[in-house]
């Protein structure tokens, strides 16, 4: 009898930890775009600088691999850099797909930061949205790091 709830209840629970662990909030590239612009949060392309080179940037991001040479440590520091220091400044990531700012957002709100916005659908588009370029939102060439 025991394990027949069991069995009945670990669907369930097993939603309710994929819920849980779903890092959030999302942000929508043209949200983004308006947000940057106005100045209210700072957008952070975490994509190798190959990457940054092959589409460029999107106007207005910083630009902080998250393969750094100075691993974890380093990542945090440089984007710690671009924020002054604040970990409650509103920043949102980019990447191509937003499949690794998904992972990188958990970590941020796991080190302290408290207003991390993912873009889900990247630059290039995903099933979150067709993505900065084809919305045509603006674009700058890479000119650091690349």
């Amino acid at each position: 009898m025991i394990a027949g709830i069991l069995k009945k209840l670990l669907p369930c629970v097993c939603a309710l930890l994929a819920l849980s662990a779903r890092a959030e909030p999302d942000l929508g590239a043209p949200e983004a775009a308006a947000q940057v612009q106005s100045g209210k949060l700072t957008l952070i392309d975490i994509r190798t600088p190959p990457e940054w080179k092959e589409t460029g940037v999107a106007r207005g991001a910083k630009q902080v691999n998250m393969l750094h040479p100075q691993g974890a440590k380093g990542f945090v520091d440089q984007l710690l850099g671009e924020v002054k220091g604040d970990r409650n400044a509103p920043i949102a990531l980019i990447c191509r797909t937003g499949n690794r700012t998904t992972q990188v957002q958990r970590y941020l709100q796991s080190v302290g930061f408290t207003q991390v916005y993912n873009v889900k659908e990247g630059m290039a588009g995903s099933g979150a949205g067709p993505g900065w370029i084809k919305r045509g939102l603006p674009v700058e060439a890479c000119t650091q790091q690349c």
